[in-house]
């Protein structure tokens, strides 16, 4: 049995091989897939064995899985793509006989009615029918979209105001990109998590306005939290150079965190790790340390 991790450059594929590999899983048993062998050169020199593969070609995906492997299936950046990239992943590992199949979806899954969840919702479905053994990781909107290297923290320091369009006092209940690899590597090294979902987000639901105070306490310079209309959040995010699309699928999650989809705290994160999250407070001054 190994372990195969698709994706495996990103931000999260290389923090899930981190995890594993401190935890004492062997780097011969794990499978890096990656696009481009140069970018994981690191990943070789660690022992780990790569395979070239792309979601866009089904056919490079034969070989990555033995039977009874683990792999955790790592979400591809195509939005409204992505559902058609994960079936030929699926089938492939389903040929192979893989033995779970680990997806990181969306907090919510089914429930989740907002844009961003469509290609999840769809992926989770596809798995079902499969009848793969599977695990779905349902993850919440990560603290680095706030506090990190997605979001411009800087930006909202300098402007002192976190603009979004959710409604005053909504809540998000985020953790750190690091507590979800945790997660992910501990599924996949540890038995009894087959056929189960969890719904992963930080212990603590926090909104806007606390964050715009906590940025304020930790740099000295005044933040407020500015909530405009979604066709004005719109607006910005494209006068920065966002495409419309993916404007409009922020625009959609900041209605979905006003509506209170991402507020829940079931502690399935904390659980799996073994420890609490990271509170968004560190994530921030993690930030502004960087």
């Amino acid at each position: 049995m190994g372990i195969v991790i698709t994706a495996a450059t990103g931000r999260l594929g290389r923090l899930v091989i981190g995890d594993l590999l401190a935890s004492g899983v062997p780097a011969a048993g794990i499978t890096a897939v990656v696009r481009d062998k140069d970018k994981a050169a690191d990943l070789a020199d660690r022992g780990v064995r790569l395979h070239v593969a792309d979601y866009d070609r089904p056919e490079s995906f034969a070989g990555a899985f033995g039977p009874d492997d683990r792999l955790l299936l790592i979400p591809g950046g195509d939005l409204g793509r992505r559902g058609a990239q994960h079936a030929g992943v699926i089938e492939a590992a389903g040929a192979a006989g893989v033995g779970q199949v680990a997806y990181p979806g969306v907090f919510g899954g089914p429930k989740a009615d907002f844009l961003l969840a469509a290609d999840h919702r769809e992926t989770e479905q596809l798995i079902l029918d499969s009848g793969l053994p599977y695990t779905f990781l349902r993850n919440n909107w990560y603290s680095e979209v706030y506090a990190g290297d997605v979001g411009d923290l800087p930006g909202v320091v300098e402007r002192g105001a976190v603009v979004t369009n959710a409604a005053p006092g909504s809540r998000i209940a985020t953790a750190a990109r690091a507590d979800y690899a945790a997660a992910a590597a501990v599924v996949l090294r540890e038995d009894g998590h087959l056929n189960t979902a969890y719904e992963l987000s930080g212990d603590t639901a926090w909104t806007f306005e606390e964050f715009a105070e906590e940025v304020s306490r930790q740099t000295g310079r005044t933040v407020v939290h500015v909530s405009v209309t979604p066709e004005e959040r719109r607006a910005i995010l494209v006068g920065v150079g966002l495409p419309e699309p993916v404007a409009e699928v922020y625009v959609d999650v900041d209605l979905a965190i006003g509506r209170g989809l991402l507020a829940g705290t079931p502690g399935d994160l904390s659980r799996l790790i073994g420890r609490p999250t990271t509170p968004i407070a560190r994530s921030i001054a993690d930030a502004l340390a960087s």
